[in-house]
């Protein structure tokens, strides 16, 4: 609970490296949407990365009962 966050994957099945833009929605125990943060990542290309995003700005983190995160990633360039 000192540093909570999210750990998002992100797979580029292109052939060359890209920008994505990553959206997670933080939900509460009813579904509620609490908040949402966004991120952007750089994959490599036909690879995949991983991105750490703080939930300490997803308001108050003991209510949080689960997270969904955009299947795709737009690319950002």
């Amino acid at each position: 609970m000192d540093d909570p966050y999210a750990t998002v994957a992100v797979r580029n099945p292109n052939g060359r490296q890209g920008l994505f833009a990553v959206r997670i929605s933080y939900k509460n125990a009813n579904g509620f949407t609490m908040t949402e943060t966004y991120d952007e990542v750089s994959v490599p290309a036909k690879s995949k990365a991983k991105v750490r995003v703080a939930v300490a700005s997803a308001g108050p983190v003991d209510e949080i009962a689960r997270c969904e995160v955009n299947p795709r990633a737009a690319a950002v360039r």
